[in-house]
């Protein structure tokens, strides 16, 4: 069994994190079940937020009674203090639980610090003080706002996109990381469901020993495919290779990753799914995206105010509204059969 620590926190856990974002989609009953056989097999890690709707809730029915076998993440999108102590308390209540064991910062567009006149990093050195949270951590996917959080030497812990799509400066923040003693909790190992070959980006996060993959895990089928991992790891093979490096071609370039930050539109366009939709059509099964329902989401393209709000809002620099209108185009030909996806 594959097994990583998390910096100087000393969490040690097996090297398959469990994502909770995608559990808010399905019955709390079904969350529970998919929790629990998670932690029957091996999986100790279990990352929420507040920000996830009914996923912590979900949670803390699947491990009330054994909370102390379990590290529990989740994160607070709170702007001043006030904020931040309300979320803590209802994160907590959630999670049934009197602690939290990594607390981080949801995406901020800026590094916590002491004296920032927020006073949201003294709340979290208060909370830990408490005994409310035992270790302060960050998440975001803007890789200044990550280097500042490692350069500061206020965390333990960043959370932060990485798969096999990485760039170079991504994997420079993993080093960097383990210079530090941060521990480094990969979000996204597989892009938001582009990336469809989990062995092959299992395989990719196992070369790097610091880092801890938090895999979203929405149906029982794929929580056995990470759990088939536990005893049998995936390891970098030349079929392997040639699977990442074809990927690396198509996937290069500009794409959305589907994080859902430009979000919500005015006018009702589901960005984060349409803006990707030529990518979703020939990397997971059609006939999903192509159903009634999705035209119609599609079709609210044609309504785009061009207002900029996505742009400015994209953690990754993309010109969405434009990536928008080319997706839309692709996807009216697909409908019309000038193009064949699989």
């Amino acid at each position: 069994m594959e097994r990583v620590t998390l910096g100087k926190t000393g969490i040690t856990v097996n090297k398959n994190g469990f994502g909770a974002l995608p559990i808010q989609r399905i019955s709390t009953e079904d969350a529970v079940k998919l929790a629990r056989k998670a932690y029957d097999a091996g999986i100790t890690f279990f990352d929420t937020a507040r920000f996830y709707t009914d996923s912590e809730e979900k949670l803390g029915e699947a491990f009330e009674g054994m909370r102390e076998k379990v590290y529990i993440a989740t994160k607070t999108a709170a702007a001043n203090a006030d904020e931040f102590w309300e979320q803590l308390g209802i994160s907590l209540h959630n999670l049934r639980t009197d602690y939290i064991d990594i607390y981080q910062f949801h995406n901020p567009s800026f590094c916590p610090k002491p004296g920032d006149g927020t006073g949201l990093y003294e709340a979290m050195l208060e909370a830990k003080a408490q005994g409310k949270i035992h270790h302060i951590g960050i998440t975001n996917h803007r890789l200044a706002v990550a280097d500042e959080a490692i350069e500061s030497g206020l965390y333990e812990t960043l959370q932060f996109p990485f798969c096999y799509l990485a760039t170079e400066k991504d994997i420079e923040l993993v080093e960097k990381c383990k210079q530090a003693g941060m521990g480094f909790i990969a979000m996204k190992a597989l892009s938001g469901g582009l990336i469809n070959n989990s062995a092959a980006a299992y395989a990719f996060e196992a070369q790097y020993e610091n880092v801890l993959p938090i895999w979203g895990v929405q149906r029982e089928r794929e929580l056995d495919e990470f759990i088939s991992y536990i005893e049998h790891p995936p390891v970098m093979t030349e079929e392997i290779a040639a699977v990442i490096e074809h990927d690396r071609k198509e996937l290069s370039g500009e794409f959305c990753r589907g994080c859902g930050y430009c979000m919500p539109c005015p006018a009702g366009i589901e960005i984060n799914n349409c803006a990707r939709m030529s990518l979703m059509l020939r990397r997971a099964p059609s006939e999903a995206q192509l159903t009634p329902e999705m035209q119609a989401k599609m079709k609210k393209i044609e309504g785009c105010l061009h207002c900029n709000k996505c742009k400015s809002k994209c953690p990754y620099g993309l010109d969405t509204p434009a990536l928008l209108a080319k997706n839309y185009e692709d996807y009216k030909r697909v409908l019309a059969g000038e193009v064949s996806v699989k």
